[in-house]
């Protein structure tokens, strides 16, 4: 870390970074252990996917307004507040869990909460994030980004699944607390955020004008506007199946076997860790388009084809490490795009115009994915036919085969879009 320091420059950033990434660890280990107590109230893919409707719905709506609103407003004190909200949101659900009052719609309402907050979170973090650090760093801060998000993911199922067995759900919620005060702490004290040049212009603007700022500055620009399309379609396959109802898979076709579940869910973090160090260390791509449609198909490929064939902990594990392994190199490359081509007085506005389009499919996906296994593709695959003999062939029998087929159908979808969007040379001109 002192050698980061000292050659790139990047103290400000480590501190917030890592500081940050305690608290998310809080977060992701309660998060996963909340998905455990709905799927055994409910037993149901679509109970595991609301909460991420909830979670992402309200963040997608509030878009436009929270981007204007965070580039006219201290950055360091909207995500103190937004990080303050979440903490409440933890606090209550722990005195509702504690009296035995907890209910399955108490977290869609808490969720609900923290994804508005969320939508001025996001935007002030990524302009806090452009603001102190250095230019030529982008795609190396994208990189520890992605380390650190892959280090949460392995630890998550392994953290959690230890303090379920020895303290309970009540110690996870605790100890997302301490989390919240380590990051909380270190952002009030300890990081200075520059003001954005250019920001004073934008406050003298009408509020309906700087809002549409964000959606004339993609239009007007062409390739990234595709580019944001492209992901936002990616972005519905993906949450049709993926991470959404891979747990109600697992947990499916291995008889609720919580270990596997952490087996799989670990994998994922380490595929994508592995990922994020050769993004930190190699260098960039020459062609930063190139390397987006490429990790994106082969992640799809490795990944979601495979955890719909698979039918076995090995070949689900194998697959959520290879699927994963190529994404930080699609994220990092993206994310430094949108850097250098938008100016940083307008990046909060563009970015939350960019997650309004290219994040507002992943609530349809999710609802979609739920409903699509519990209401058509697990029922048919449970009923003797001929079509559901030729796939079972391919997917396999019994519960969890449904929700197998929405992998495989999703995956090869992906991959076949992603290679389109490789050949397409509107493209070109991002990567100068």
């Amino acid at each position: 870390m002192k050698l980061l320091n000292r050659q790139f420059g990047l103290q400000s950033f480590i501190i917030l970074w890592s500081s940050q990434a305690i608290s998310s660890l809080g977060s992701a280990v309660s998060s996963f252990a909340i998905i455990i107590w709905a799927y055994k109230q409910q037993g149901t893919a679509l109970s595991i996917t609301t909460l991420a409707v909830c979670s992402y719905l309200p963040s997608i709506l509030f878009c436009f307004a929270a981007g204007t609103l965070a580039d006219r407003w201290n950055k360091k004190k909207i995500m103190l507040v937004s990080d303050f909200v979440a903490a409440l949101g933890t606090l209550t659900v722990l005195l509702l869990f504690s009296t035995a009052s907890l209910r399955i719609w108490h977290l869609y309402v808490i969720n609900t909460i923290l994804s508005f907050m969320n939508a001025f979170q996001n935007p002030a973090a990524t302009v806090a994030v452009t603001l102190i650090a250095p230019k030529e760093q982008y795609v190396r801060i994208s990189g520890m980004q992605a380390f650190s998000n892959s280090l949460i993911t392995i630890l998550t199922p392994a953290l959690a699944t230890t303090f379920l067995t020895f303290g309970g759900i009540q110690t996870v919620f605790i100890i997302d607390l301490i989390s919240f005060a380590v990051a909380f702490t270190a952002l009030l004290f300890f990081i200075k955020i520059p003001t954005a040049i250019g920001n004073s212009s934008a406050n003298k603007e009408s509020f309906l004008k700087s809002c549409l700022v964000g959606f004339n500055f993609l239009r007007e620009h062409r390739p990234i506007w595709k580019i944001i399309l492209f992901f936002s379609f990616i972005n519905l396959l993906a949450s049709m199946a993926g991470n959404s109802i891979m747990p109600a898979m697992i947990l499916a076709r291995t008889n609720d076997n919580q270990i596997m579940l952490g087996m799989v869910s670990s994998s994922i973090g380490i595929g994508a860790l592995v990922g994020s160090i050769l993004v930190t260390i190699v260098r960039p791509a020459k062609s930063k388009t190139k390397a987006i449609f490429l990790s994106c198909a082969i992640s799809f490929l490795l990944c979601e084809v495979l955890w719909g064939v698979g039918q076995n902990v090995a070949i689900w594990v194998f697959a959520a490490f290879a699927g994963n392994l190529p994404l930080p190199f699609l994220s990092a490359n993206f994310t430094t795009i949108m850097r250098t081509k938008v100016p940083v007085e307008m990046q909060g506005r563009v970015f939350s115009t960019r997650n309004t389009f290219q994040f507002s499919t992943i609530p349809i996906g999710l609802f979609l994915g739920g409903f699509l296994a519990d209401r058509i593709f697990e029922p048919f695959m449970l009923n003797a036919s001929s079509v559901q003999q030729v796939l079972s062939n391919l997917v396999g029998t019994g519960k969890g085969s449904g929700m197998a087929l929405i992998f495989l159908i999703t995956g090869v979808m992906g991959f076949c879009v992603s290679l389109l969007g490789l050949k397409n040379p509107i493209y070109k001109s991002l990567d100068s």
